[in-house]
Parts: C-alpha cells; sequence; structure tokens
C-alpha cells in the first residue's frame, strides 16, 4: 500500500474518532454530580430567588367570569324602507316638483298632474247621480201605490248605483291629480321637471325611510343556532361612527350561495344622521360562556402546535391544556384574551412557560393565589 494512503486513512480515522469521543464528557459528570436545579413558582409581585440553583416562573390565580360571546358580522346600514313613488293618472305636471334630499311627511305632494278634463268628469258624474237618484226616488213611490213593478224598480237601482260609482271613478282620477308620500321619509331621488308627461305607472319620486335606519348582514350557518331576535347588536362604521341596535328579523332560509343568513337590526332611535349603504363591522351578542380572561403572553403550543396555557395544580405538578380563543378585552384596565376550555379557578403560568413541561413539579406554597 503507497504511503499516501496510508496517511489518508490514518487521518480518517482521528477525525472519526474526535467526532465520537464526547468533548464535553468531563463537564457532563460535574453537572450530574452537582446539585439539581430547582423550579419555584411565584407571583407575578414576588421578587425572584437570587439563587443560581433556582429558576423562577410566574404564575396568577384566574378564575372563570362570564362572557358574552359576540359574533362578528360584514355588514352595511340600509334604509327601513324605500319605494318608488309612482302615477296613477296620465298628465303634464305642472308646479315645480319637490326637490331631492327634502324630508317630507305622509300625504305630502311630490308631483302635482293637470287636471285637464277630470273636473268636468266629475261635474258630469255627480249630474247623473242626481239625475238617477230622482228616478229611483220616484219608482220606488210608485211601487208602493202599486203602480211600479219590481223588475222597473231593481232597474232604476242598478242606474243608481252606477251613478254612484262613476262619481267614485271621477273623484279618484281628481285626487290622485296629486302624487303624494306614502310615508314619512326623505325625497332621494326626483324623476321628473315641470313641464314633463307623466304616463300611468312612471316614476315622480323615490322616498326613503330613514327612521328607523337598520343594520343588515350575512351570519354562517355555523353561527346562526346561538342568535335570537332582540339580540342586543353594536356596528363600528367605516365613517367611525359607533352605533347599536337589537336583532328584529334573521332568515329561515339560507342564501343559496354563500350558505348564511340574513339578519337585520334596527338601529336605535337616537342615532341620527345615519347613511343608506354604509360599510359596518357588526358585532352581534350570542350566547353567555363561563370563560376566563388571560394575558395573550400566557398562550403557548405543545408538541403537536396546538395553542393551550400551561398549569399548576395545587401539588406544584405542571400541565398543559388546550384552550379555544374565543374573543379579546382591550380595556385599559385588565386587558387581556377570552379562552374556553378551562374548569373552575387555575393557577396560569404566565411567564416561564419554555421551562416547565407536563408533568413536572414545581415548588410552590400558593399562599398568595387564595388572595
Amino acid at each position: 500500500m503507497k504511503k499516501q494512503q496510508l496517511v489518508a486513512i490514518a487521518i480518517f480515522a482521528v477525525v472519526v474518532i474526535w467526532m465520537i469521543v464526547p468533548k464535553n464528557a468531563d463537564r457532563s459528570s460535574a453537572d450530574l454530580n452537582g446539585p439539581a436545579r430547582t423550579i419555584q413558582a411565584i407571583s407575578e409581585g414576588q421578587s425572584a430567588s437570587e439563587s443560581p440553583d433556582v429558576s423562577t416562573v410566574r404564575a396568577i390565580r384566574v378564575s372563570p367570569q362570564s362572557y358574552n360571546d359576540k359574533i362578528r358580522v360584514r355588514g352595511r346600514t340600509q334604509a327601513y324602507r324605500q319605494v318608488d313613488v309612482r302615477a296613477e293618472v296620465a298628465g303634464r305636471v305642472i308646479g315645480e316638483p319637490i326637490p331631492r334630499g327634502a324630508r317630507v311627511s305622509a300625504g305630502d305632494t311630490l308631483c302635482e298632474i293637470a287636471v285637464d278634463n277630470r273636473g268636468a268628469d266629475l261635474l258630469e258624474s255627480e249630474s247623473r247621480l242626481l239625475q238617477a237618484q230622482f228616478e229611483y226616488n220616484a219608482s220606488a213611490d210608485l211601487q208602493g201605490r202599486k203602480l211600479q213593478s219590481e223588475v222597473a224598480v231593481a232597474q232604476f237601482k242598478a242606474a243608481l248605483d252606477a251613478a254612484k260609482a262613476g262619481v267614485a271613478r271621477a273623484e279618484l282620477a281628481l285626487k290622485n291629480t296629486k302624487v303624494v308620500a306614502p310615508f314619512d321619509g326623505v325625497v332621494e331621488m326626483r324623476a321628473v321637471e315641470m313641464g314633463d308627461l307623466l304616463n300611468v305607472g312612471a316614476v315622480c319620486a323615490t322616498v326613503l325611510d330613514d327612521s328607523p335606519m337598520l343594520l343588515v348582514g350575512l351570519v354562517p350557518e355555523q353561527n346562526i343556532s346561538s342568535l335570537a331576535l332582540g339580540s342586543r347588536v353594536s356596528a363600528q362604521l367605516l365613517t367611525n361612527e359607533i352605533i347599536s341596535g337589537k336583532i328584529t328579523y334573521i332568515a329561515r332560509s339560507a342564501n343559496d350561495i354563500s350558505r348564511s343568513y340574513r339578519i337585520e337590526a334596527e338601529v336605535d332611535s337616537n342615532e341620527y344622521n345615519l347613511r343608506a349603504g354604509v360599510t359596518a363591522e357588526i358585532l352581534v351578542q350570542a350566547a353567555i360562556l363561563q370563560a376566563h380572561l388571560i394575558p395573550a403572553s400566557a398562550l403557548t403550543l405543545d408538541d403537536n402546535g396546538s395553542i393551550g396555557v400551561k398549569l399548576i395544580d395545587d401539588r406544584g405538578n405542571v400541565s398543559f391544556s388546550n384552550v379555544s380563543i374565543v374573543g379579546d378585552d382591550t380595556g385599559l384596565l385588565n386587558p387581556g384574551i377570552w379562552i374556553t376550555g378551562l374548569n373552575g379557578d387555575i393557577n396560569l403560568v404566565t411567564v416561564g412557560q419554555e421551562i416547565v413541561f407536563p408533568g413536572q413539579q414545581v415548588e410552590s406554597n400558593f399562599e398568595w393565589s387564595s388572595n
């Protein structure tokens, strides 16, 4: 074998031996023979031990509280009702129609149509009614004296009723020359101007009822069962306004595309100057749960990546519990997140979760946990 090959084999053997032999054997033996490190659980207000042999975790006592679960829904504001007010008779518009944006009451005139021959038609119908009434009265008088047959009286009665109907039609046609608002609201759109010719069914104006205003949104099917009529809602509009109200309608059938259910909430009457069509983030109050309010920093993950918290029982044993986040609290006094999945009072590890593991035991007398 050549000399160069022997040298290469020797170097390879040295490298293998160097990799196999533990480099920290002496230090590891010293650590094993040394004193064991103690882990101590203390409250957040206590001072940590200064001993290098003591590791400290901090924990707090947390009790369950009633939490009103909220469902977040993307929605918008909508008018309570909005209709196109149409002409019921044909004719030319006279006078200036009501301006856009004007607030009207039920019965206010929106457009006025020329009377034309409708007044004359009414006068003619009233004259025919007067004639028919005289003829019927005379026929009835003759029948009372056995000088008129019942058939003839019935014919005069039919003529009288037809004359009354003619008067009613003429009065209605004359009344319909004024197109009026069907309810209190705001004129959103004016479709005609003075001098325009309106046909039967043509739009005069659009009236919007903004009192009360509605919040509408679509709730996912997995959340719809927790809602009820009368549930309170709050919403932040894209304009940064905060409004509130209560649910007045929950759909019985889902949208075919989104598989979600439409809800409507009536905005409280003290909310003014709202506009329809503004995007809103709606929070709907749902079921009342028993939940724990904890600092967000107390959350951790287990080996499977599941979210949870680490707890210490009264005997000092550490455990991991999976939790579900149901909400948050951004208040200045006690901010945190609301979680479910825990029972009763707990000792929650808030600092040092990474140095304790399920099944491990820590030292603590838990006197602070009862305060």
